[in-house]
């Protein structure tokens, strides 16, 4: 098995997959999560063959996208290894990552539980901080027409999976119900490390936010 050739090719499978794909779950942010997994897994002891696979696979089938459908992502990724000659056990573990890396609510048990799920979950929760974390989160809520912001509509931060999942709250009450909950939820130090800079970047840009809308800074508590 050629490793490498393996990884060039589902690249090119899911540069063609997402080529169409809403702008915070593109090529692009495949690449920034593959990028920052390569760098975390380079001080944790795993296996870099499966970390890259579930890194450049994990959004292949976002089931945002799909009707709610947690199933297609994996399916999808489960025949183009197979069509790889990937080992039935490589596979099932990439099939876990992908089930298993997205946050729900912070309310749903994590029933599989590996070092390389670890490294690929912490360099996918980068991408939702910082700078770029702020623009995929505005460009999200503009892709289903959420209001920016209403000082009438609080975060709910007790909400159940199925409640998170059919949420139309505004843009900003996504940065309490999810963004700045990711910081102590990393699983690696060099995860936690690089999230503390993004989140408190986030932390002054909503300080900022409510500067201009002529609101207290600390209206509500982060």
């Amino acid at each position: 098995m050629d490793k490498d050739q393996i990884i060039a090719n589902t690249v090119d499978f899911v540069k063609e997959k997402l080529k169409n794909a809403e702008g915070g779950h593109d090529w692009f942010h495949i690449e920034r999560v593959f990028k920052n997994a390569k760098i975390i897994a380079a001080s944790e002891d795993v296996n870099g063959f499966i970390v890259a696979l579930g890194a450049l696979l994990h959004d292949i089938a976002d089931s945002k996208f799909h009707n709610g459908d947690e199933t297609i992502g994996p399916r999808i990724a489960r025949q183009f290894l197979y069509e790889q000659q990937v080992p039935e056990d490589d596979i099932l573990h990439v099939e876990n990552i992908i089930k298993w890396i997205s946050f729900k609510g912070g309310n749903e048990a994590q029933e599989f539980h590996s070092p390389e799920l670890d490294v690929v979950q912490d360099a996918d929760r980068l991408d939702a901080l910082g700078a770029i974390g702020i623009a995929r989160t505005f460009n999200y809520g503009g892709h289903k027409g959420r209001p920016i912001f209403d000082p009438d509509v609080k975060p709910n931060l007790h909400m159940t999976k199925e409640e998170y999942k059919a949420s139309s709250a505004p843009t900003i009450n996504h940065f309490y119900e999810k963004l700045f909950l990711l910081k102590d939820r990393m699983n690696t130090k060099t995860g936690k490390n690089l999230a503390e800079e993004r989140h408190d970047f986030m932390v002054g840009f909503l300080e900022q936010f409510y500067k201009e809308w002529g609101l207290p800074s600390q209206k509500w508590h982060f």
